[in-house]
């Protein structure tokens, strides 16, 4: 079994950055595909980011890429997300999972974590 925590969200003004992780304890999660997925109030959850197990391969939803990068240290089995540039749109809460196929369907992820908040102003 795999838990996974997440931490780093907070409040933040337009333009700034937080840099989220997700550390994994358990079970070594250097074999899955990670991914960072979010929920805004009223929305349903969407992809924001994944990586593949050795960290080679990136894939991002269009509305981040060029301002967020997923990253993974699986020597800390730890996952990162730097989010720069941050938009009030960005706000929602931030959820990490693990999975063994690469794919940004949240239904692909058989571990989930329990989530941190990122609130950006105007």
């Amino acid at each position: 079994q795999v838990q996974l925590i997440e931490s780093g969200g907070g409040l933040v003004q337009a333009g700034g950055s937080l840099r989220l992780s997700c550390a994994a304890s358990g079970r070594t999660v250097s074999a899955y595909s990670m991914a960072w997925f979010r929920q805004a109030p009223g929305k349903e959850r969407e992809f924001v980011a994944r990586i593949n197990w050795s960290g080679g391969i990136a894939y991002y939803a269009d509305s981040v890429k060029g301002r967020f990068t997923i990253s993974r240290d699986n020597a800390k089995n730890t996952v990162y997300l730097q989010m720069n540039s941050l938009k009030p749109e960005d706000t929602a809460v931030y959820y990490c999972a693990g999975g063994p196929v690469a794919n940004s369907d949240p239904r692909g992820y058989d571990y989930w974590g329990q989530g941190t908040q990122v609130t950006v102003s105007s």
